[in-house]
């Protein structure tokens, strides 16, 4: 049996990733903190945690991800590694979720999540905490989403942005321009490459 979650829809979430994605674009040309690459979308913390969507075409997304510090789930070989009964996070999943989740492991990444998105997040039945909380993904709420982008944006300019730049950064839905993003950063780092960046998460078409 499968748990539904009070998560936001992946179009729901698509402002938020890319208003983050722009200032991640605009800072440096690595692609790290947030980023989309056909369908797959990105973010990290910069200090292992992370989580990925990856969407499987019609509408459906599986997202994967871990905090490698608070996860309490372990899923294949890592419940042995780390002498812990292992979780199964794919009890009861549709096949479709399970080349994403096997992507992780062959790939060497601990696994302590796996989601499935087709109408609604769903996940397998467990107790255990997963880390999903508190990796800090930007995609949860707007409030949050600002704060991230504003403590990121810091170092682009001499105080903190406007909110209200965020909050456009944010309702443009990925379609973003290079004004917009200036009007967050100022002029010290590339706005144009993080309007790009943001506008990558435009490659999907959502249901």
């Amino acid at each position: 049996m499968l748990v539904t979650m009070d998560l936001p829809t992946p179009a729901q979430m698509r402002g938020r990733l890319a208003a983050f994605a722009a200032i991640c674009g605009a800072q440096s040309r690595e692609r790290r903190g947030c980023f989309a690459d056909g369908p797959l979308w990105h973010f990290d913390d910069w200090g292992g945690n992370w989580a990925e969507l990856h969407h499987d075409g019609g509408g459906r997304v599986v997202m994967v991800g871990n905090d490698h510090e608070y996860s309490e789930t372990h899923y294949g070989p890592f419940a042995q590694m780390f002498s812990e009964p292992e979780t199964d996070l794919l009890a009861g999943a549709p096949q479709w979720w399970a080349p994403y989740a096997r992507q992780v492991i062959a790939g060497g990444e601990r696994l302590g999540f796996v989601y499935g998105f087709d109408g609604a997040w769903r996940r397998a039945d467990y107790d255990l905490y997963d880390g999903f909380a508190s990796v800090g993904i930007p995609a949860l709420d707007d409030a949050h989403c600002v704060e991230l982008v504003s403590e990121f944006a810091k170092d682009a300019r001499t105080g903190a942005p406007d909110p209200a730049a965020i909050e456009a950064l944010i309702a443009a839905d990925a379609d973003v321009t290079a004004a917009q993003v200036a009007a967050v950063i100022g002029d010290k780092w590339d706005a144009a490459a993080g309007a790009a960046a943001a506008r990558a998460f435009l490659a999907v078409e959502l249901a």
